[in-house]
């Protein structure tokens, strides 16, 4: 026997199954909805309202529509021949890849104590575990003498709130403070490296411009040369585990996106040690070099010229977002 037919379910004139209809003109609308974290507000599918995007393995159709910001689409194909309602289901396209590590597009993943993350058609997205309590005052309440409803905060506490002020970032509290044509000079400090080997960017974000607007600055900075049987003929000295630097026998142009500098240089690099440490910069000074490439002229690049290195158990891959994060 055959199922017993639903409204909406009757053969049209043509043997085809009539969909349900789910958008009503004229609009009426509820108040709009506050969505839970990470869950995108959006129009619904009628054109009419103001809705909670669906999420992945959450019911769909014509109206509820899938979180468009997270590469969802709505998957009928589970209802055939009617094809009203589907499953948010995730688009087929390329995942992504953090410190080494590849993603499936769609993919949770929590490579942070602080952060969990999700990977949509190549691109990241981040948000906080747990969220720093906002409603209300974080420290203790005073009674007794004092009066009703004052508090009072411990030093510790005090600090801690201070800290989530965007004002006391290290952009904002570089010192000694340089005064430059009426501008107050301010800079974050500059990024790892973006390669442990060969020529890689560092950033940073400074005002140290004609505006004095805040804008990201990018430099070229060479830590080792990716010539793995040099870095085995560096001598360690007698009773050291580390080398912090070493030097080329001779001067070498530098070669940067299939240019070459005009000038030959004996850079300063960072070491290498006989136990898990690893050697960084730890004093530099900037130049400016010059590039030449075949046939399409030349350009110039800032770059971190190292002084000196310093080796450290505390080795973080290039390009780790999380590196510096810290629990208050």
């Amino acid at each position: 026997h055959s199922p017993p037919e639903q409204p909406g379910d009757k053969p049209s004139e043509t043997g085809e199954v009539q969909r349900k209809e789910v958008c009503h003109w004229p609009c009426r609308c509820p108040p709009v909805p506050a969505c839970t974290p990470g869950v995108s507000l959006v129009k619904d599918g009628c054109g009419c309202c103001k809705v909670c995007a669906k999420q992945a393995g959450e019911p769909c159709n014509e109206a509820d529509v899938c979180d468009p910001h997270k590469g969802l689409y709505c998957d009928y194909s589970e209802d055939e021949p009617r094809y009203e309602t589907g499953m948010c289901a995730y688009l087929v396209a390329v995942g992504c890849e953090l410190n080494g590590v590849y993603y499936a597009n769609g993919q949770t993943f929590q490579p942070n104590l602080l952060y969990k993350c999700l990977c949509v058609s190549g691109t990241i997205g981040c948000t906080p575990v747990f969220t720093p309590r906002l409603a209300g005052s974080p420290c203790a309440r005073v009674t007794g003498r004092k009066k009703p409803g004052q508090s009072i905060c411990r030093l510790g506490q005090h600090k801690q709130l201070q800290s989530t002020n965007y004002r006391l970032m290290s952009a904002y509290r570089s010192l000694p403070l340089v005064l430059k044509k009426k501008c107050l000079i301010q800079a974050t400090p500059w990024t790892p490296c973006s390669r442990t080997c060969g020529i890689g960017i560092s950033s940073r974000v400074t005002n140290d411009n004609r505006k004095c607007e805040m804008k990201k600055e990018k430099r070229l900075c060479f830590i080792q040369p990716c010539l793995t049987n040099m870095l085995k003929k560096i001598k360690i000295p007698k009773g050291k585990t580390c080398q912090p630097t070493f030097q080329l026998p001779t001067a070498e142009k530098l070669v940067f996106s299939g240019c070459s500098t005009t000038q030959r240089y004996k850079l300063t690099f960072c070491g290498v040690c006989s136990d898990k440490r690893c050697c960084i910069p730890n004093k530099s000074k900037m130049i400016t070099v010059q590039f030449e490439c075949p046939n399409e002229g030349f350009f110039r690049w800032k770059m971190m010229w190292i002084t000196s290195c310093v080796c450290q158990r505390i080795c973080n891959a290039p390009g780790d977002i999380f590196s510096q994060l810290k629990l208050l």
